[in-house]
């Protein structure tokens, strides 16, 4: 029998291991030693159903470590990534102030271990339960709350709720919170 390569050889390494914690150096042997093995990684979550998380899914796991959650049903056809394209990524993104809508962390922030906040665009009603890739089904997420909120259906926060925390919190952060509005909006007429 020939040895399996690229994304044959990775597929069938993950599902030697699966619920195990396996390293990118596993995955490149894996693949032949080929230097494209990181886009066979996401082709096998995109378009063949393979759960593998990364960092950026479980906290558990650090940068280049990887677990096949669990084997993909063995009748499921591949299936074309539909994507959020960039320009709807972007336009979320600008909505959404560039933070976390369920945290409100940022780009540039760190988590209390150190972890480096990574942004996701996430959607509200998850396509398999008839959610869309329309605007208003899109929230921006960081990668903790992404992986807590995995097929949650969460509604937007509304004003009410925003002011309210703003009202309960404690003098130090009601002022970070107007200092970044007044740098946000200097230039706007009330």
């Amino acid at each position: 029998m020939p040895e399996l390569k690229g994304r044959a050889g990775i597929a069938a390494y993950l599902r030697e291991h699966v619920g195990e914690v396996v390293d990118k150096d596993a995955l490149f042997e894996a693949s032949g030693y080929q230097t494209s093995f990181a886009r066979r990684i996401r082709e096998l979550r995109g378009e063949f159903g393979y759960q593998i998380e990364t960092h950026h899914d479980a906290v558990d796991l650090k940068p280049g470590q990887y677990r096949l959650a669990e084997l993909p049903a063995e009748d499921n056809p591949p299936r074309f990534a539909r994507g959020i394209s960039q320009k709807m990524r972007a336009l979320v993104l600008e909505r959404n102030g560039s933070t976390c809508q369920m945290c409100a962390r940022g780009v540039g922030d760190t988590f209390e271990d150190g972890q480096r906040v990574v942004l996701h665009v996430d959607h509200i009603l998850n396509v398999d339960e008839g959610g869309t890739d329309e605007m208003s089904n899109l929230r921006t997420l960081c990668n903790r709350c992404n992986q807590g909120a995995k097929n949650i259906v969460t509604a937007p926060e509304s004003q009410r709720w925003l002011l309210g925390k703003v009202r309960t919190a404690n003098r130090d952060s009601q002022l970070a919170v107007y200092r970044w509005l007044h740098d946000k909006f200097k230039d706007e007429p009330l």
